[in-house]
Order: C-alpha cells, then structure tokens, then sequence
C-alpha cells in the first residue's frame, strides 16, 4: 500500500479480481452519470444515480481491503448529498471535481488490479470533504493532476475473457464480513438486496467469463463448417448436373432402344413371310415367341434400361434428400454463428469513459476546456473491430484537441462556447457500422494542405483539384501541415495509420471539413470482421469478391458505348445524368480481360469509393453469396485494393476487393485509365482464346475441357449441335472441337450451320471422331473442316493443331 490514505488498504487477493470486474462497470455508470448531469444541471436522477453508483463501490473496495478508495467514494456521495440539500451549488466547477474523482478511481482499479501499491489518494479525499467550505478553485483545470487520475483507465476490451450471460438464476454468495460503517451497506455482489428496487433486473443471470481466444476459436470453426457446407453444397449441384445428363442420356436411350425393338420385329415378320409357318399358321411369330437373337437382346437392353431408371430414380431421391439435410444444417449454422456473433459484439458504451478520460486528460495538459459527446452509444459492433479501433480513436482525440479545437480564449473572441466539443455518432446500417467524428475546431487548413502537397510533389501547381480531393492527402504517410509536431499529435501526422487500420478492417474513411466550424471523419466499419455478404465478379480467367455493402447498382452497358468514354487520366461514364469517374478492373489489376462472356454488354458495377461513387468495368457476374472473410497475412494486407480472401464451395481461394484502395495509386488520385490515349487494347491481346467443345458425351466435354483448361484455355461446352447453335449467339469462340455422331444434329450438320453463318463462317472446325474412315473423312473437308482427327487422339497434337489454327487466325486481316 501507498502512504497515508493509502496506508490503512489490506487487500484480499481473492477478493480483488472481483472488485475490479465490477468496480469497471460501476465507474461507467459514474461516468454516464456524470454527462447526463452536466448537460442538465438540474437533473436530480442523474444525482441520485452517482450516488447510488459511488455507494456500490465503496461497499466493494471496503470488502476488498482498498479503505482508501472507499473513503474517497464515501467522501464524494457525502459531498453530492450535500448538493442534493442545496448546501453546495450544482456548478461547473463541482461537475470537474467529480471527472477527477472518477477518473483518480478508475487508474487506483487499474493498479489494484495489477497488484501494484495504491497511490496516495487521501489530498483529493480532503478537497472533497472539504468543498464549499473553502473559496471554490479556479474555473480552469489544473495543468498537473494527480499521478493516479492520468494512468489509463482500465481498457474494458483488453480483459482476456468476455462474459456469457444464461437463463440460470444466480446462486447467492455467501458474505464473510460486512464493514462496520452503518451507513454502508455490503457490496452488491455479495448482497443482492442491496440493489434499489428500480434498478433491479427483471431476472438475475449467471455470468461465466470464457478466454477470447476459445471464443475466436469456436467462430473460426463455425466459419470453416460453413465453407465445408458450400463444398458440399457444390458437389450436390454438380450431381444434379450429372444426374440431368443420365436422364437426357436415359431418355435418349429409351428411344433408340425402342426403334430397335421394332425393327427386330419387323426382320422377324419379314422372315416369317419369307418362310411361312405350316403347322403354326394360326399363331403369330411374335406370340410363339419365334424370336431371333437380337430379338433377345433387345428385351435384354430394355430389362437394363429399366434397371437404369430405378437406378437414376434413387439418386435423384437421395440427392433431394441431401438437399434437405444441407438445407437444414444452413440454418443451424446461421443460427450458430449469429449466436456466436452476439457473444463477441460489445456495446460502444464500454469504451465511452475510456475516451472520455483521455479527452479531459488531454485537454488538461494544453489547458483547454473540451467536452466528449457519444450518440448511439448503445451500437454494438465486433470485439475485435472496437479492440482496434481504439487506439486510431484515441489518437483522433488527441488531434483535434491539439490541433482542431482552439483554445479558450480564442473560442469566446470567434463567438464560440469557451468549452470545445467533440462528437462521435454511431449508428448501424446495414452490415456497416457508420462512424461520424467530428470536432467544432477551426477545420482544416485547405490552402496549407495544398501548398504542402505541391512542395511534396503530389500535386502540380496548377492543379485544378477540388477541396474534396485535397483533403485525402492528409490520409497519406507522413503528410502534415503542422509548424512542430507534439508529443500529443499533429493534425496529419499519424491519420496514414488510422487511414490504414480502417482499410486493413475492410472500412472506408473520408474527410469533411469547414473553415472555422470544425473537422468531420466519416469512417464505415464491418459490422463483424468474420462473415460478410459478397458479389462474386470474373476478371479474366480470375474470380474475385466484392463486398455488397460497397456496391451500389449494377448495370449492363453496350460495348460501343465503353470504347467512347473519354480517354485520359480521368476516363468518366454517363449514367442517369451524373458522371462517374470509370475504372476497367483488368487493366488496374493487369489481367488480361476476356470478352467471352459479353454478349453485346459488358457488367459495371456502380461503387462507393470514400466520399464519391465510382464506376468499374469487370469481364463477367458470378452471383451473391456469404463468404468468410480470411486473413491475407501482412505481406498482401499492405497491397492497395485487397481487404482479405474467402474460399468458395469448390475449394477455390479468391481474393476479396477493397474498393476505395483500387482507387488510390502511388500518387493517390491517379486513376488507371482503361484504355490507351492510341486506341483500345486489340482483342486478341486483351483476352484468351476460347475454345467450343461439341461433343454428346459427358466423359470427353469434361477431360477434354479441363485439359484446355490447364493450358490457358477458355472453354465452352455444348452437348449436341443444337445447343452449339444455341450458344454460339452468345459467344464467338476462337477454335471449335466437333464431334460427328450425335443427336438433334450432328457434325456435319453444324459444320454447315457455321459455314453459312457470315458472323461464325471464318471460324476454325477440328473434327474429332472415332470414324477414321476415307469417306467420312472427305464429307468433313467439304463441308469446310481446317483439320480431321481421330480418337483417340494425342494431346500433344491436339495443343499443336490448335495452337497452328490461333496463329493462322490471328494473322489474318
């Protein structure tokens, strides 16, 4: 124990962890107290709760051994007792003392909790008995402060456990000693009837305390069952996909084997005819079952046929039923992460007197006078976005009391309240926590930051940007428009890492200012750093993932009206009479584009990017859906534009997109133009060939198109000629791989369809078939076929022949 005061603390270990739990939430409903009575004066509940608060704590730091903070708390309830009689006057200076009372408690918690000595709190004891009794101190805060009242206050995230309430009721303890001051009565948790009726809660729950570290833990593991459940999902759909083609198969089956039957029938009558039927003449061939062999094995195939069917039948049962269980585990899983979500969502308000404290610490030492207003302090958000996002607040603090809000003096001389503001505004919307900081300082110095940026050569001296866009620069490494930089802050100076913590945590940060009213930040959080709804978007041959909290439309623009945008450092796109500033993502992520999947229009989507919306031009759409959000580790989380990765029911890994970062490059505004000041990219260069396999069986579409696949191949697959016509109005492919046989309509005849098309007719036609023969071969060369294989065919020279045809493609006009 500390001296004098401090001198009579014995305190009990075993008690002291408890203490500090709860002497945690007792001083932040101090502090919440505290504010409601100093923006109205004569709120008498706002009293009476300080009182009852300062009561709880001095049963429970008499329980624990810690006298002097007791007798301070007891000192403090007696002094506000006294308001309440109207001894004392309710005034400004009073509503100080109690801020350096609670934030004096708050750091002597902190060091009884860390076994440390007490300080010495027995002269803050005396001013507060002693109050009114005595000319009132200076308006002004003292510059120095006790030593206990600027340590930290106990940072509620910092525990290394969370609580979990249940519906059990709470088994009473047992009290050992009660404090011999009759006017005290036993600490709260030790004497549940001490609580006043009022703030009784409608039921008593059990709180356990469980380690971070188990509960991240149990999330992840959520969140992996969730990605092995889209795996399965997956594989299902692509049994569905299998079991559609068994039937087609199936079915098609059934009629071939139905038309034999009826040819085996009419050998058999035919022959019978021929022969004549002398001692059987009254009997039909068929009904004396005079069948031939094949006959026989047409009955045969059709037992198996229907063999097949029954087969066919029962998976597609049992998929469907799968399909149900999978269904089903969905909602348990949603329903088990969300419930997981809860128990690692924390309220605002927990680090509302944390901030609070290092407003009035810091205001103190540059001697001004500011005051600290939380709206929605009630929103809750992840555990770990708060954890991080303290210190980024904490600092943003520092800058706007250092540098933002003027002092004193100078605020009554503009005409402002001599006691500066600082406002953070919560609220939720959507999946997105919205984060408006602001302070009623002298805003921030626009021709400053733009001289700056000029000397730094960011900028050119005759640039013509606006004040919205100068702003941003105060976000980058180092950029400061300050004289010095204090020990305290530096308006700029460190606002790279607060920039960069929000990006890191998927958010977006802008800058709002006004000259002479203040500075605003608008930051946008992750509600949760764990799952999130995304868009699935192609680049190229890539897949990525766009958080659908960042998209705002998506539209379907002509191709000829892309390659008029105006062309430039700035290329823009017209939509709904406003201007977007337009981005094609291939050329700012440097993927080949790919134009296969077009179709005359070519997707946009339509983004927020910080403060303005922006327009970015990706290759091809592949859905919404929730995806885990996994770390990227810090080598690629310093890349611009990347915000994490997620891994879809395949097995893939894709990238997750960070929208505001695409659009800052190494000098900040620069934007990536999609195409050159010479013209667009040529086609050929900007995308992969694809190639069309036509083939009806399943077997060689899949083992020929992966193999296509592996080599840099696009591929589009159709099952007959007629869905190859189908899907040739769709695309345009570089190299078609034909089959002959096949049903609907077979290779010559779709050989004939592509040569009198005038859109398709240049298109190179490698005929792969089993029929090696002369004749069939000469029929595919008149029709127009480049090249004539057999199967089975060797991929090297299936690559070569393919490869051969590209080069002859591309070398024509």
């Amino acid at each position: 124990a500390g001296e004098g005061a401090a001198a009579g603390d014995d305190i009990d270990p075993e008690l002291a962890e408890i203490f500090c739990d709860e002497a945690v939430d007792i001083l932040v409903n101090v502090d919440q107290a505290q504010n409601r009575w100093r923006s109205n004066l004569s709120d008498t509940g706002a009293v009476q709760e300080l009182k009852r608060a300062l009561h709880t704590f001095k049963g429970g730091a008499r329980m624990a051994g810690a006298a002097s903070l007791g007798a301070l708390a007891h000192a403090t309830e007696t002094m506000l007792t006294r308001v309440e009689q109207g001894a004392l006057p309710a005034d400004v200076p009073l509503l100080d003392l109690l801020d350096e009372v609670h934030d004096t408690l708050a750091a002597a918690v902190e060091q009884v909790r860390h076994g440390r000595p007490v300080a010495d709190v027995g002269a803050l004891e005396q001013r507060v008995s002693g109050w009114g009794s005595a000319p009132a101190p200076e308006t002004a805060v003292p510059e120095t402060a006790p030593a206990a009242a600027v340590e930290p206050v106990p940072e509620a995230t910092a525990t290394p456990a969370v609580e979990v309430e249940t519906r059990n009721p709470a088994p009473a303890v047992a009290a050992s000693a009660v404090t011999e001051d009759d006017d005290t009565t036993p600490w709260e948790q030790l004497n549940p009837e001490a609580r006043p009726a009022a703030s009784e809660p409608a039921e008593r729950r059990e709180q356990i305390r469980v380690r971070t570290d188990l509960l991240d833990n149990l999330v992840n593991y959520a969140g992996e069952v969730s990605i092995a459940r889209s795996r399965m999902e997956q594989q299902i759909f692509g049994l569905r996909g299998n079991l559609s083609e068994l039937a087609q198969n199936v079915s098609r089956f059934r009629d071939q084997l139905r038309e034999l039957e009826i040819q085996s029938e009419a050998q058999i009558a035919y022959r019978a005819q021929q022969k004549g039927v002398d001692s059987l003449e009254d009997f039909d061939p068929l009904e004396f079952d005079r069948f031939s062999r094949l006959q026989q094995l047409t009955r045969s195939l059709t037992e198996s046929l229907h063999d097949l069917s029954t087969i066919q039948g029962g998976l597609s049962t049992f998929a469907g039923e799968a399909e149900a269980v999978l269904q089903q585990q969905a909602r348990v899983n949603t329903e088990l992460q969300e419930g997981l979500m809860r128990t690692r969502m924390v309220s605002f308000s927990t680090q509302a007197t944390r901030l609070r404290h290092i407003v009035r610490q810091t205001a103190r030492e540059l001697g001004k006078r500011a005051q600290l207003d939380i709206k929605g302090a009630d929103v809750e958000l992840d555990r770990n976005v708060l954890e991080r996002m303290i210190g980024p607040f904490e600092h943003m603090i520092r800058n706007a009391l250092d540098h933002g809000i003027e002092s004193e003096a100078r605020r009554r001389k503009l005409g402002k309240p001599a006691t500066g503001r600082i406002t953070i505004d919560l609220r939720q919307e959507g999946n997105e926590i919205v984060v408006r900081f602001s302070d009623d300082g002298a805003g921030l110095d626009m021709d400053a930051i733009r001289q700056m940026a000029v000397e730094r050569g960011y900028l050119s001296a005759d640039s013509t940007l606006s004040d919205e866009e100068i702003m941003q620069f105060i976000l980058m490494s180092g950029f400061s428009t300050a004289a010095k930089v204090t020990h305290i802050s530096g308006r700029g100076v460190g606002m790279d890492v607060v920039h960069n913590e929000v990006r890191q945590l998927g958010g977006s940060m802008v800058v709002e200012t006004s000259q002479g009213r203040g500075t605003t930040f608008v930051i946008n959080l992750p509600l949760t750093l764990s799952i999130t709804q995304a868009l699935t978007v192609y680049v190229g041959d890539q897949q990525f993932a766009v958080p659908l909290s960042a998209i705002i439309n998506i539209l379907e623009v002509p191709v000829e009206e892309i390659n008029n945008i105006s062309v430039g450092d700035k290329p823009l796109l017209h939509h709904n009479d406003q201007v977007y500033s337009f981005m094609q993502l291939g050329a700012r992520l440097n993927i080949p584009s790919s134009s296969a999947r077009h179709n005359g229009k070519i997707p946009v989507l339509l983004a927020r990017s910080g403060p303005r919306e922006v327009a970015m031009q990706v290759d091809g759409l592949g859905g919404t859906r929730e995806i885990v959000v996994k770390s990227v580790g810090p080598q690629l989380s310093e890349v611009q534009g990347i915000a994490g990765a997620t891994i879809l029911g395949d097995g893939k890994v894709i990238l997750i997109l960070d929208v505001p970062g695409l659009w800052l490059s190494d000098d900040l505004l620069h934007l990536a133009a999609p195409v050159t000041a010479e013209g667009p990219v040529p086609e050929e260069e900007a995308r992969q060939p694809v190639v069309m396999v036509v083939d009806d069986s399943l077997t060689v579409r899949k083992i020929t198109g992966r193999h296509l696949q592996k080599r840099g191949l696009e591929v589009i697959t159709a099952k007959d000629g007629l869905d190859a016509v189908e899907k040739l109005r769709d695309h345009r492919p570089d190299v078609m791989l034909v089959d002959i046989e096949m049903p609907r309509m077979d290779g010559y005849e779709l050989t004939t369809r592509v040569r009198g098309d005038a859109r398709l007719k240049n298109i190179p036609i490698i005929m792969i078939t089993s029929r090696a023969g002369g004749k069939h071969r000469e029929k595919a060369f008149s029709l127009g076929v480049d090249m004539y294989m057999s199967k089975p065919y060797q991929e090297d020279e299936l690559f070569a022949n393919i490869d051969k045809l590209l080069q002859e493609g591309r070398a024509q006009p």
